[in-house]
């Protein structure tokens, strides 16, 4: 008898046991008890009035609201993002009052809450009747030399410039630019230096550098946490209400107040931002796989996959084999 057929005859006489985890069961036992349970309270109590909530939940006025809400945390993410950009690479510049600015803009707007700022831009109109556009200082140096000169091209009332929706697009844009700023500043530091010194050897300048070499690579760091601020923004649109400005949340408490029935539109608007941000859930989901190509951790998920597929195509192999 060979070294190789006692080998298989042991082999063959072993009988693997699998672990058993009874707290995995008693765990999963619990969780669909509790959403059994849940799902009950929904279909019994009657203080959701879910016929009062498909009757409301979708009139004109709140998929106005709802259109609002998109295009606000569209725009407020174009503008956070682009100037997120610029702030990141400025607070990485060697010059120190291009990296002061841009850590004194962070600092202010990630301390102060946006929900004040929202106020504060809502109510800029206090500072100023009225926005002048012309030669500076034309009323000193008129003064000064006895003229009468009035050296303005063009004035505009100020409540006709901050309009409830500008107010709200600079408060969240201008918000989101902070944070953003410091996710772009953590993508591009995870770029190796020798690729940024490789690319410097071979005369590119700093604006090509970055679109060409360091951005395209650090999107694989900066893509989810954007999903997470873009889901955030989406939410944060209902503080607009503050201003105010007639979003969703807005429309829904409108009509809860207007009709005394307020939970069942809290319910809605539950429901309304669960369908938005789930929308871009799966859009996130998507760009981090594009962007995550070639990396270890898709190739191991790759990997993962084939040798399940390997696994399970063995057996019939064998029984071919056999």
């Amino acid at each position: 008898m060979s070294a190789t057929s006692t080998d298989d005859e042991a082999a063959a006489e072993i009988r693997a046991v699998p672990v058993r985890h009874p707290g995995r069961w008693v765990a999963s036992a619990l969780v669909v008890l509790l959403s059994a349970m849940f799902v009950h309270m929904l279909v019994t109590n009657e203080a959701f009035q879910w016929g009062f909530i498909r009757d409301n939940a979708f009139s004109a006025p709140v998929l106005s609201g709802a259109k609002n809400t998109l295009i606000l945390t569209v725009l407020a993410m174009v503008i956070g993002v682009a100037l997120g950009i610029v702030l990141a690479v400025m607070r990485l510049s060697p010059n120190p009052v291009l990296s002061g600015g841009a850590w004194i803009y962070v600092w202010f707007f990630r301390a102060v809450p946006r929900v004040v700022l929202l106020i504060l831009f809502g109510n800029l109109g206090v500072l100023y009747a009225q926005y002048d556009l012309g030669v500076p200082f034309d009323r000193q140096i008129a003064d000064l030399f006895g003229l009468s000169l009035d050296g303005r091209f063009l004035s505009v009332d100020a409540n006709t410039i901050l309009t409830a929706f500008v107010a709200a697009l600079l408060g969240l844009a201008l918000s989101e630019a902070a944070y953003m700023a410091e996710i772009v500043r953590a993508g591009i530091s995870s770029i190796d230096e020798g690729q940024t010194e490789a690319a410097q050897a071979l005369g590119m300048s700093r604006g090509r550098l970055m679109r060409r070499i360091v951005l395209p690579q650090a999107m694989r760091v900066i893509v989810p946490p954007t999903g997470n601020e873009t889901i955030a923004m989406v939410k944060d649109t209902a503080l607009v209400a503050f201003v105010p400005y007639y979003e969703l949340f807005f429309q829904l408490q409108a009509i809860g107040s207007r009709t005394f029935q307020l939970f069942p539109m809290l319910v809605a608007a539950c429901l309304w931002y669960l369908a938005i941000t789930s929308v871009l859930m799966v859009g996130q989901h998507f760009l981090e796989r594009r962007f995550s190509r070639g990396t270890r951790r898709s190739t191991d998920r790759g990997n993962r996959r084939a040798l399940l597929a390997n696994r399970t195509k063995a057996p019939e192999n064998g029984s071919e084999d056999a």
